[in-house]
């Protein structure tokens, strides 16, 4: 067995830790209440009962945390697909790299995806900013998710990201566990789905090889997830507008906020696209350039399977021809489909505090289901072209 003992700072729980903590939480006051919601054809101890009774991580994902994202995409959304799920080989652990425009719902989503085709659920990578209580930290952890230390010293962010780094190359190259990673740091607010640099960086810390074997062996698989509606749209919309006159400073509680809205909020049409892992080839490429042009490659390579993965909606297509003030995608949606849309952003701008922009806000929101149409072209111009432009 492993010995995980440097990691207890960031690892999620043990099953036996998860058992302590889940008989913990089983004794929250607000859990008849999340029972009433996830379970109302049940009793209202039903949840209290089963969390009891539950000595795995496995059975608390199975049977509570896949029935909670079934709710959500049963009441929020109007249809669930995914594709590409055969790239995924179930003998091997993986490192899935994926954009992330909702805190939760994202490696959620996927791990159901994961459990319906018999393929291990991963852990999943996490900021410690949301973890702002006991009762988080017991939920969080005991639902495989890894702890990543956010707002410390550049000496301790140093240290943590080694830390970090070693974990995830242990976990896939001993064939421990695959884990999920957002492509940066924090969700996409403005709706373009790139990968930081830093991120590889981190990766190729705990590197013991060379550059091409340090990233052969992570077995990267590059994934993509688009909501027809984009979840916390108006949220993103006021930061980023806020972010523009000043240093934004989340208020207490905001990001639990965004948490709950993103469960609730209407999503439309959702699809998860698993991409094709990236190739010895292509890394053996990147592996001839100087440092930071490696690095660039590796980037590119994922960004290309991301961008091209992701599923574009009407929505997309009428917020980038008002932006542009142009009819280029008239022929993908109808005036109805307009009306609907703007009808649905003045919604969204009125509950915002009066004393925002709103020309502003009104750009940025259009700029986030714009934005995914600007990289899909980029995306086809490359194809065509052969020029670097993502």
């Amino acid at each position: 067995m492993l010995d995980l003992s440097e990691f207890e700072s960031i690892s999620p729980y043990t099953d036996a830790e998860a058992a302590e903590a889940l008989n913990q939480l089983a004794d929250h006051a607000l859990l008849s209440e999340a029972c009433k919601y996830f379970f109302p054809d049940q009793s209202p101890d039903f949840l209290k009962n089963l969390l009891k009774s539950i000595k795995t991580i496995d059975e608390f994902q199975i049977l509570v945390m896949s029935k909670f994202v079934e709710w959500a995409l049963e009441h929020t959304a109007r249809n669930f697909s995914y594709d590409g799920i055969s790239n995924i080989d179930k003998d091997k652990k993986f490192l899935a790299l994926s954009n992330h425009r909702d805190i939760i719902l994202d490696p959620a989503i996927t791990q159901l995806v994961l459990y319906r085709n018999g393929i291990p659920m991963t852990e999943i990578a996490v900021g410690d900013n949301l973890i702002t209580s006991k009762t988080i930290e017991r939920l969080i952890r005991s639902n495989r998710m890894i702890k990543v230390m956010r707002g410390i010293s550049a000496r301790e962010l140093y240290l943590s990201s080694q830390l970090l780094s070693r974990y995830i190359r242990l976990n896939i190259t001993e064939q421990r566990s695959s884990i999920w990673l957002a492509q940066r740091q924090g969700r996409t607010k403005n709706g373009y789905d790139i990968t930081e640099q830093g991120l590889l960086k981190m990766l190729d810390m705990s590197g013991k090889s060379d550059f091409l074997q340090n990233f052969k062996e992570l077995n990267i698989i590059p994934m993509s997830i688009s909501y027809e509606y984009e979840p916390c749209d108006i949220l993103k919309a006021r930061e980023l507008v806020i972010s523009k006159k000043r240093k934004y400073v989340k208020a207490e509680g905001e990001d639990l906020n965004s948490i709950m809205v993103g469960i609730t909020q209407q999503k439309g049409n959702i699809h998860l696209n698993i991409g094709k892992p990236l190739t010895e080839d292509e890394i053996a490429e990147a592996a001839k350039c100087d440092k930071n042009d490696r690095y660039q490659l590796i980037r590119h390579a994922v960004d290309l399977r991301v961008i091209d993965g992701y599923k574009l909606w009407k929505n997309n297509y009428v917020a980038f021809d008002i932006v542009n003030n142009s009819f280029k995608y008239s022929h993908l949606y109808d005036p109805c489909d307009v009306e609907k849309f703007v009808t649905y952003m003045e919604h969204q701008m009125e509950t915002v505090e009066k004393d925002i922009n709103k020309e502003d806000l009104r750009r940025i929101f259009l700029d986030i289901y714009a934005n995914p149409v600007v990289t899909k072209e980029l995306l086809e111009k490359e194809k065509t072209t052969g020029a670097i432009l993502l």
